[in-house]
Protein backbone atom coordinates (compact mmCIF):
# COMPACT_ATOMS: atom_id res chain seq x y z
CA UNK A 1 0.00 0.00 0.00
CA UNK A 2 1.10 3.68 -0.78
CA UNK A 3 1.23 5.98 2.00
CA UNK A 4 -0.27 9.74 0.35
CA UNK A 5 1.96 12.58 2.29
CA UNK A 6 0.36 15.93 2.11
CA UNK A 7 2.36 18.69 1.43
CA UNK A 8 1.46 22.74 2.48
CA UNK A 9 1.13 24.82 0.17
CA UNK A 10 3.85 26.97 1.56
CA UNK A 11 6.98 24.65 2.30
CA UNK A 12 9.32 26.43 4.78
CA UNK A 13 10.74 25.81 8.26
CA UNK A 14 7.68 25.88 10.22
CA UNK A 15 5.28 23.41 7.72
CA UNK A 16 7.43 21.04 7.39
CA UNK A 17 6.86 20.07 10.42
CA UNK A 18 3.01 19.14 9.22
CA UNK A 19 5.22 16.93 6.53
CA UNK A 20 7.12 15.04 9.34
CA UNK A 21 4.20 14.53 11.70
CA UNK A 22 2.91 12.25 8.50
CA UNK A 23 6.03 10.61 7.71
CA UNK A 24 8.06 10.15 10.55
CA UNK A 25 5.73 7.16 12.14
CA UNK A 26 5.82 5.41 8.91
CA UNK A 27 8.42 2.34 8.56
CA UNK A 28 11.48 3.77 6.18
CA UNK A 29 10.98 0.91 3.74
CA UNK A 30 6.76 1.77 3.43
CA UNK A 31 5.80 2.96 -0.60
CA UNK A 32 5.35 7.44 -0.31
CA UNK A 33 3.60 9.22 -2.80
CA UNK A 34 4.57 13.24 -1.51
CA UNK A 35 1.94 15.53 -3.21
CA UNK A 36 3.16 18.75 -3.98
CA UNK A 37 0.56 19.93 -6.45
CA UNK A 38 -1.36 22.35 -4.40
CA UNK A 39 2.34 23.90 -3.26
CA UNK A 40 2.96 27.82 -4.28
CA UNK A 41 5.81 28.40 -2.80
CA UNK A 42 8.95 26.58 -1.01
CA UNK A 43 11.81 28.76 0.73
CA UNK A 44 15.69 26.91 0.25
CA UNK A 45 14.95 25.12 3.85
CA UNK A 46 12.09 23.41 2.38
CA UNK A 47 13.58 22.33 -0.86
CA UNK A 48 16.68 20.82 0.88
CA UNK A 49 14.65 19.51 3.41
CA UNK A 50 12.54 17.94 1.15
CA UNK A 51 16.09 16.16 -0.51
CA UNK A 52 16.45 15.59 2.80
CA UNK A 53 13.39 13.26 3.29
CA UNK A 54 14.20 11.56 0.02
CA UNK A 55 17.19 10.31 1.16
CA UNK A 56 15.94 8.93 4.35
CA UNK A 57 13.59 6.53 2.30
CA UNK A 58 14.70 2.90 1.42
CA UNK A 59 12.19 3.21 -1.25
CA UNK A 60 11.76 6.13 -3.84
CA UNK A 61 8.92 7.56 -3.16
CA UNK A 62 6.58 8.51 -6.07
CA UNK A 63 6.37 12.63 -6.32
CA UNK A 64 3.64 14.71 -8.05
CA UNK A 65 5.31 17.86 -8.68
CA UNK A 66 3.54 21.40 -7.95
CA UNK A 67 0.16 22.22 -10.58
CA UNK A 68 1.81 25.81 -11.23
CA UNK A 69 4.07 26.63 -13.45
CA UNK A 70 6.09 29.32 -12.48
CA UNK A 71 6.59 27.25 -8.83
CA UNK A 72 8.01 24.25 -10.85
CA UNK A 73 10.48 26.77 -13.30
CA UNK A 74 11.26 27.84 -9.80
CA UNK A 75 12.20 25.04 -8.22
CA UNK A 76 14.10 23.82 -11.59
CA UNK A 77 15.91 26.81 -11.05
CA UNK A 78 16.68 25.88 -8.02
CA UNK A 79 18.10 22.44 -9.04
CA UNK A 80 15.70 20.48 -7.14
CA UNK A 81 14.79 18.15 -9.58
CA UNK A 82 18.11 17.63 -11.05
CA UNK A 83 19.06 16.58 -7.32
CA UNK A 84 15.54 14.87 -7.00
CA UNK A 85 16.18 12.16 -9.37
CA UNK A 86 18.53 10.43 -7.00
CA UNK A 87 15.52 10.22 -4.56
CA UNK A 88 12.10 10.62 -5.87
CA UNK A 89 10.26 9.21 -9.18
CA UNK A 90 8.64 12.61 -10.47
CA UNK A 91 4.92 12.29 -12.34
CA UNK A 92 5.99 14.28 -14.58
CA UNK A 93 9.07 15.44 -16.88
CA UNK A 94 10.66 18.59 -16.40
CA UNK A 95 13.05 21.01 -18.60
CA UNK A 96 16.39 22.21 -17.77
CA UNK A 97 15.42 25.90 -16.97
CA UNK A 98 17.46 28.32 -19.88
CA UNK A 99 18.64 30.84 -16.89
CA UNK A 100 19.52 31.33 -13.90
CA UNK A 101 17.36 33.43 -11.56
CA UNK A 102 18.70 36.29 -9.90
CA UNK A 103 16.94 35.76 -6.60
CA UNK A 104 18.63 32.03 -6.44
CA UNK A 105 21.75 33.10 -4.81
CA UNK A 106 22.98 29.22 -3.99
CA UNK A 107 20.94 26.46 -5.71
CA UNK A 108 20.47 23.43 -4.09
CA UNK A 109 24.16 22.03 -3.60
CA UNK A 110 25.49 18.78 -2.15
CA UNK A 111 27.85 18.76 0.62
CA UNK A 112 29.97 15.81 0.84
CA UNK A 113 33.89 17.16 1.10
CA UNK A 114 35.37 19.74 1.87
CA UNK A 115 35.68 20.57 -1.74
CA UNK A 116 32.39 21.46 -1.64
CA UNK A 117 32.51 24.17 0.61
CA UNK A 118 35.21 25.61 -0.43
CA UNK A 119 33.39 26.01 -4.30
CA UNK A 120 30.23 26.61 -2.06
CA UNK A 121 31.72 30.15 -0.35
CA UNK A 122 33.57 30.94 -3.73
CA UNK A 123 30.64 31.07 -5.52
CA UNK A 124 28.99 33.22 -2.78
CA UNK A 125 31.77 35.41 -2.82
CA UNK A 126 31.14 36.67 -6.38
CA UNK A 127 27.35 37.75 -5.41
CA UNK A 128 28.51 39.55 -1.49
CA UNK A 129 28.47 42.65 -2.18
CA UNK A 130 25.79 42.39 -4.39
CA UNK A 131 23.53 40.67 -2.01
CA UNK A 132 23.88 42.34 1.17
CA UNK A 133 25.71 45.98 0.79
CA UNK A 134 23.39 46.86 -2.36
CA UNK A 135 20.21 44.42 -1.65
CA UNK A 136 20.44 44.60 2.34
CA UNK A 137 22.13 48.01 2.61
CA UNK A 138 24.79 46.07 4.96
CA UNK A 139 27.97 47.53 5.83
CA UNK A 140 31.04 46.04 3.39
CA UNK A 141 32.71 44.39 5.81
CA UNK A 142 30.00 42.28 6.41
CA UNK A 143 30.94 40.29 2.93
CA UNK A 144 33.69 38.25 4.72
CA UNK A 145 31.74 37.93 7.82
CA UNK A 146 28.74 36.15 6.00
CA UNK A 147 31.22 33.97 3.72
CA UNK A 148 32.65 32.42 6.93
CA UNK A 149 29.39 31.92 8.55
CA UNK A 150 28.33 29.56 5.31
CA UNK A 151 31.60 28.31 5.84
CA UNK A 152 30.80 27.11 9.35
CA UNK A 153 27.38 26.12 8.70
CA UNK A 154 28.37 24.12 5.86
CA UNK A 155 31.39 22.55 7.67
CA UNK A 156 29.15 21.51 10.82
CA UNK A 157 27.93 18.81 8.10
CA UNK A 158 31.34 17.35 7.46
CA UNK A 159 32.06 17.45 11.17
CA UNK A 160 29.40 16.02 12.91
CA UNK A 161 26.37 14.46 10.28
CA UNK A 162 28.37 11.81 9.27
CA UNK A 163 27.11 11.67 5.93
CA UNK A 164 26.58 14.51 3.54
CA UNK A 165 23.92 17.45 3.45
CA UNK A 166 22.25 20.23 1.58
CA UNK A 167 22.98 23.92 1.18
CA UNK A 168 20.78 26.98 -0.56
CA UNK A 169 20.36 30.51 -0.46
CA UNK A 170 17.63 32.46 -1.71
CA UNK A 171 17.21 36.31 -1.74
CA UNK A 172 13.67 37.99 -1.24
CA UNK A 173 12.52 41.04 -2.53
CA UNK A 174 9.48 41.88 -0.90
CA UNK A 175 6.95 44.51 -1.82
CA UNK A 176 6.55 47.22 0.80
CA UNK A 177 8.14 44.22 3.45
CA UNK A 178 11.81 44.09 4.53
CA UNK A 179 14.04 42.45 1.81
CA UNK A 180 15.71 39.14 3.23
CA UNK A 181 18.41 36.45 2.84
CA UNK A 182 17.58 33.39 3.28
CA UNK A 183 20.15 30.71 4.60
CA UNK A 184 19.26 26.66 4.83
CA UNK A 185 21.64 23.87 5.31
CA UNK A 186 20.45 20.64 5.95
CA UNK A 187 21.32 17.21 6.47
CA UNK A 188 19.61 13.63 7.57
CA UNK A 189 22.91 12.59 9.81
CA UNK A 190 23.81 11.50 13.49
CA UNK A 191 22.15 14.95 14.62
CA UNK A 192 23.42 16.92 17.78
CA UNK A 193 22.22 14.72 20.32
CA UNK A 194 24.39 11.96 19.00
CA UNK A 195 27.51 13.91 18.19
CA UNK A 196 27.75 15.13 21.98
CA UNK A 197 26.84 11.59 23.20
CA UNK A 198 30.32 10.03 21.32
CA UNK A 199 32.52 12.72 22.53
CA UNK A 200 34.98 10.95 25.26
CA UNK A 201 33.90 11.92 29.30
CA UNK A 202 30.34 13.53 28.21
CA UNK A 203 28.33 13.54 31.33
CA UNK A 204 24.56 12.97 30.64
CA UNK A 205 22.41 14.77 32.74
CA UNK A 206 18.77 13.34 33.44
CA UNK A 207 17.30 15.90 31.39
CA UNK A 208 19.56 14.84 28.88
CA UNK A 209 17.30 15.04 25.21
CA UNK A 210 17.76 16.45 21.74
CA UNK A 211 16.58 20.00 22.82
CA UNK A 212 19.77 20.01 25.64
CA UNK A 213 21.90 19.05 23.46
CA UNK A 214 20.88 22.15 21.09
CA UNK A 215 20.90 24.31 24.05
CA UNK A 216 24.61 22.89 24.96
CA UNK A 217 25.90 23.36 21.59
CA UNK A 218 24.56 26.81 20.05
CA UNK A 219 23.76 28.59 23.36
CA UNK A 220 26.84 27.26 25.37
CA UNK A 221 29.39 26.50 22.42
CA UNK A 222 29.99 22.60 23.64
CA UNK A 223 31.70 20.65 21.41
CA UNK A 224 32.56 16.75 20.87
CA UNK A 225 36.12 17.62 20.24
CA UNK A 226 38.43 17.94 22.88
CA UNK A 227 40.68 20.18 21.10
CA UNK A 228 40.15 23.96 22.67
CA UNK A 229 38.53 25.93 19.66
CA UNK A 230 37.83 22.96 17.72
CA UNK A 231 33.93 22.70 16.94
CA UNK A 232 33.09 26.42 17.82
CA UNK A 233 31.90 27.25 14.13
CA UNK A 234 28.08 27.36 15.16
CA UNK A 235 29.87 30.46 18.06
CA UNK A 236 30.98 32.14 15.10
CA UNK A 237 27.55 32.03 13.49
CA UNK A 238 26.64 32.87 16.72
CA UNK A 239 28.30 35.94 17.49
CA UNK A 240 27.17 36.88 13.21
CA UNK A 241 23.48 36.94 14.03
CA UNK A 242 23.84 39.28 16.61
CA UNK A 243 25.48 41.68 15.17
CA UNK A 244 23.43 41.45 12.06
CA UNK A 245 20.08 41.48 13.82
CA UNK A 246 19.69 38.02 12.24
CA UNK A 247 17.11 34.97 13.24
CA UNK A 248 18.95 31.64 13.88
CA UNK A 249 17.18 27.96 14.22
CA UNK A 250 18.20 24.68 14.53
CA UNK A 251 16.12 21.42 14.41
CA UNK A 252 17.87 18.47 15.37
CA UNK A 253 15.63 15.15 16.27
CA UNK A 254 12.86 16.02 18.22
CA UNK A 255 13.77 19.38 19.21
CA UNK A 256 13.87 22.86 17.78
CA UNK A 257 15.92 25.77 18.97
CA UNK A 258 15.91 29.87 17.75
CA UNK A 259 18.11 32.81 18.19
CA UNK A 260 14.62 35.38 17.73
CA UNK A 261 15.42 38.83 16.88
CA UNK A 262 12.74 41.49 18.40
CA UNK A 263 11.27 41.52 14.68
CA UNK A 264 9.97 37.67 14.69
CA UNK A 265 7.95 36.10 16.95
CA UNK A 266 9.45 32.81 16.72
CA UNK A 267 9.46 30.16 19.82
CA UNK A 268 12.82 30.00 21.52
CA UNK A 269 12.80 25.72 22.11
CA UNK A 270 10.16 23.03 20.98
CA UNK A 271 10.74 19.46 22.13
CA UNK A 272 8.84 16.76 21.34
CA UNK A 273 8.40 17.17 17.65
CA UNK A 274 8.22 14.76 15.19
CA UNK A 275 11.62 12.50 14.84
CA UNK A 276 13.56 13.60 11.80
CA UNK A 277 17.69 12.78 11.71
CA UNK A 278 20.50 15.25 11.47
CA UNK A 279 20.29 18.77 11.98
CA UNK A 280 18.61 21.33 9.81
CA UNK A 281 19.67 24.84 10.06
CA UNK A 282 17.96 28.25 8.90
CA UNK A 283 19.90 31.71 9.24
CA UNK A 284 17.62 34.83 7.66
CA UNK A 285 19.32 37.77 7.19
CA UNK A 286 17.00 41.28 7.30
CA UNK A 287 17.83 44.59 5.23
CA UNK A 288 19.19 46.88 7.44
CA UNK A 289 17.03 49.87 7.31
CA UNK A 290 17.93 53.09 6.43
CA UNK A 291 16.91 56.70 8.04
CA UNK A 292 16.05 58.53 5.02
Amino acid sequence: MTRIINVPTNVNDKSFEEILEQTSPLPLDEKLLIDCRHCTFATPFGLTALLSLGQTRLIKPSFLIPDSANVVSYWARADFFAHGEEFFEFDKRTARPRARSNSVVLECTPITKSGDVHGIVDKISERAHEILVESLHLSPQITSRFTMALSEVCQNILEHAGRGGWVAVQKYDHMNKRRNVILAVCDVGIGFRQSLEGSHGRRLSDRWDDAAALEDTVMQGVSRFPDKGRGQGLQGVKKFIGQNDAKFSVRSGTARLAIVPSWDEDEALIRDLAFFPGAQLQLTIPERIVAP
